[in-house]
């Protein structure tokens, strides 16, 4: 595994862990959703939440929260249709944003981050 692959593996265990302790259950990893793999995804009472995961260590360019591209957002709809289709009652798409600083890490979660 690559050093970007462990960083984005320990980023997305950094976000698995803020969604527990903000009262959200993590029912998986990496999941593939139609044909779209999504870094997370959680459940949070009935709903199902779809979490893209970015971890920057630098915020020029625009940081973390602004790599996720029209591209990206994209796959992150197509995701969760599939997910409605599926008969999933509700569905949100979260953004979970770290970046590292030179006094530790910055974490931000975008609940309902990408909208049709």
């Amino acid at each position: 595994m690559g050093t970007g692959n462990v960083r984005g593996a320990r980023g997305e265990s950094l976000a698995a862990a803020w969604l527990e302790l903000a009262g959200c259950a993590v029912i998986g990893r990496n999941v593939r959703l139609g044909g779209v793999e999504v870094d997370l995804l959680a459940r949070e009472g009935e709903t199902r939440v779809v979490v893209e995961v970015k971890l920057r260590g630098r915020s020029d360019y625009g940081g973390a929260a602004l790599a996720v591209d029209h591209a990206k957002r994209g796959r992150l709809v197509r995701a969760a249709h599939a997910l409605e289709q599926s008969g999933v009652p509700a569905v949100r798409i979260d953004v979970i944003a770290i970046e590292t600083e030179a006094d530790g890490l910055t974490l931000r979660h975008y609940r309902n981050a990408v909208t049709e």
